[in-house]
């Protein structure tokens, strides 16, 4: 098995960052599996992790056959987001493995827990969506104008290196958690040339 090792620290806890390479690589050193792809990264907060980007698109390129981490939230921004790339990367046939949580989704007891996730993900988002509800309801009773904020626009860069990428833009609003209109009309602005907008309008 073909590894791909994922460590990511906060800015203020980089001291931890040896800790977990040491932990996964042992860890796929006991299972006789093979180091293809190490990533090493650095952010704060809940911040785009762009360096993951490159395993994810490892993944995609079939160069890895299993994902290694030391803890979920060292791997996903939110459990939105940790449900969407389990998905993707079960979609490609790519297991996954969290040590922490002795999460293995290359066995089957592994992979029912990914549902579970997913159940605590459709969670998550009804919590989220009722405090909007509220939230707009409170802002409306006391006169605010409501409007929606550009939000899509802002991963504009990622669509189009997604697109470049081989990605179809269901996968690409999934993964960027944005709908799919937004990401139709990111590519068929102008900055795609008139051969790129044709393929935009016809890949699915």
């Amino acid at each position: 098995m073909r590894a791909g090792l994922y460590a990511r620290v906060s800015t203020h806890d980089q001291q931890m960052l040896p800790l977990q390479r040491r932990a996964i690589r042992d860890s796929v050193s006991r299972r006789g599996w093979t180091i293809a792809v190490e990533i090493k990264e650095i952010g704060s907060g809940a911040s785009v992790r762009e360096l993951r980007q490159k395993l994810l698109e490892a993944a995609r390129r079939r160069d890895i056959d299993v994902v290694v981490v030391w803890r979920l939230d060292r791997w996903g921004r939110s459990m939105a987001d940790l449900v969407t790339t389990l998905q993707e990367l079960r979609d490609l046939g790519v297991g996954f493995v969290s040590l922490t949580e002795a999460l293995d989704l290359t066995t089957p007891s592994g992979r029912a827990m990914a549902g579970l996730l997913a159940v605590f993900a459709e969670f998550e988002r009804e919590i989220l969506q009722e405090r909007v509800r509220a939230g707009l309801a409170h802002a409306r009773e006391n006169g605010k104008r409501l409007g929606r904020p550009p939000t899509a626009s802002l991963n504009a860069k990622q669509v189009r290196q997604l697109f470049r990428a081989g990605i179809s833009k269901a996968a690409i609003a999934r993964q960027l958690q944005i709908g799919r209109t937004s990401v139709r009309r990111i590519l068929a602005a102008p900055i795609f040339g008139t051969g790129a907008r044709k393929r935009a309008q016809n890949r699915y």
